[in-house]
């Protein structure tokens, strides 16, 4: 999703594919020809060259075209873009993984919520008291903003509280303002439930 956020909003031509993360299938056939690690998004940059992991496709994305939303090379703020790319791809988007539901995705039982609860709540809290202006990095809308959003959107669909988490709460509301979210929130469609069972 975050990939999908960022290249609408910059207004890049791209085609989605959609991928079953459970069988490894796409309509081209077994998605590990893409790439072997089958289980993140790819981006084909050029033919049969793609790139991997969410962080590194973001920063790809932020370079390209005119609207570029990373700063430059080397300066303090690309490495403070770089160190939001890796806590939120390391420290969010690991923890909010079950390891207790199969293929491993979000949680789906009470005590799995509970224990994905444990892990991200004082990662959440880290980004709440630094979480200063109206986005991450400040008051300008950049490449680390989709990811997060993942985040934020995952606490709603499992029903996470916010009531501690202010500052995210009305980031996740200003960032289903942009129409590049709400476009993208269209075309991906339902996300597959989340329900207690096994």
């Amino acid at each position: 999703m975050a990939p999908h956020i960022l290249l609408t909003d910059i207004g890049l031509n791209f085609e989605l594919e959609k991928v079953n993360l459970d069988q490894k299938r796409w309509h081209g056939g077994d998605y590990h020809t893409i790439t072997p690690k089958s289980y993140v998004p790819a981006l084909e940059i050029a033919p049969q060259q793609y790139l991997t992991e969410c962080a590194v496709i973001l920063a790809y994305i932020a370079l390209q075209g005119g609207q570029r939303k990373a700063s430059d090379y080397a300066s303090k703020i690309y490495w403070q873009e770089q160190m939001w790319l890796n806590y939120l791809a390391t420290e969010l988007h690991k923890n909010f993984i079950s390891p207790f539901r199969p293929g491993n995705w979000l949680p789906n039982t009470a005590a799995s919520k509970a224990l994905v609860w444990q892990r991200v709540q004082p990662r959440l809290a880290y980004v709440e008291e630094r979480l200063q202006g109206s986005w991450l990095m400040g008051d300008k809308f950049s490449l680390v903003d989709p990811y997060l959003f993942v985040m934020t959107n995952w606490m709603r669909r499992l029903a996470f509280p916010f009531d501690q988490l202010p500052r995210l709460a009305a980031f996740d509301a200003r960032m289903r303002q942009r129409p590049s979210v709400q476009e993208v929130l269209r075309v991906e469609g339902q996300p597959h439930s989340v329900t207690d069972g096994e």
